[in-house]
């Protein structure tokens, strides 16, 4: 079924959204990580909606979400996690399977411990809830947690490049030529808009109270056993294998896979990906009904 491009008020803040699929059929919530946005999931909107009712949504500051000016809406994780609660509840939607990615883990670990009723399944690429799961790559924001002043904004400048922008979707990759360039340069795009570097800025720095919030993920995973499904590219700088394996601590059963990619994989195993999520879901689908 064809992808729709919508977008609807949220106190205030106008949230865009992909969705795709019929609302009849068992949902999935998609939510993206930095630098990108419901972009990240086209090829699962493509592929998923004949069986699965799909919804993508941009994050305020992100894709074509409003980007509110920062004194006028405080870009943390809580209040990020609260827009799309409130969006997801518009939407009258209750019960549904989260994918996470990179900032759809602390989003997405907000919303299923406040309602862990309405997860259905958790599928995890790179998305991750243990200190263990930092990669090096996390130095400079540190030094920016420790002391956040010119200095320590000016180092993580670069970020918001061209070239590291590139970086970021083709390192760890088999091949850079397997992932679209349009990726990153729509990503500069959107982090050329008004206000963008500031929202992030304001998210590295908050990025360290997800770290807080570790253990009640961790307990939630422990008590409440979501049916979890891993497919974690190895090679990521940021959230390295041993995010991935870390979750075996808490959760009985997973599905777990690694890929020989970097932090965004689907853009080089996709295909794969997305059959390894149809199964799943037709397995969690098949258990919830014999309950």
């Amino acid at each position: 079924m064809r992808t729709k491009y919508k977008k609807t008020d949220v106190n205030g803040v106008k949230i865009a959204y992909r969705e795709a699929g019929n609302p009849q059929n068992p949902t999935i919530i998609l939510l993206h990580g930095f630098p990108s946005s419901s972009h990240q999931y086209r090829k699962v909107l493509e592929q998923l909606s004949d069986a699965y009712y799909l919804i993508a949504p941009d994050y305020p500051g992100f894709g074509n979400s409003d980007y509110p000016d920062p004194s006028e809406y405080h870009y943390t994780f809580d209040n990020i996690a609260n827009t799309i609660n409130l969006f997801l509840e518009q939407k009258e939607l209750r019960t549904y399977a989260l994918m996470i990615q990179d900032y759809g883990s602390p989003v997405g670990f907000r919303i299923a411990t406040a309602h862990p009723d309405r997860i259905t399944a958790i599928i995890n690429q790179n998305g991750n809830a243990y200190e263990e799961g930092l990669g090096e790559a996390w130095k400079d924001i540190r030094a920016l947690w420790a002391n956040r002043n010119e200095e320590t904004e000016k180092a993580l400048a670069p970020t918001f490049t061209l070239a590291a922008l590139e970086w970021q979707y083709t390192h760890g990759t088999r091949n850079p030529e397997n992932v679209n360039p349009d990726t990153w340069n729509l990503d500069y795009l959107n982090l050329s808009k008004p206000h963008a570097h500031k929202i992030s800025m304001d998210l590295f720095y908050d990025y360290q109270n997800n770290l807080k919030l570790y253990p009640a993920w961790q307990e939630y995973l422990r008590s409440h056993q979501p049916p979890l499904l891993i497919v974690w590219g190895k090679n990521d700088a940021f959230f390295p294998e041993s995010g991935a394996t870390a979750y075996k601590k808490d959760v009985n059963q997973i599905d777990y896979n690694l890929f020989d990619t970097g932090h965004f994989v689907l853009e080089e195993d996709g295909e794969i990906i997305i059959e390894k999520m149809r199964h799943f879901m037709e397995r969690v689908t098949q258990e919830t009904a014999k309950e």
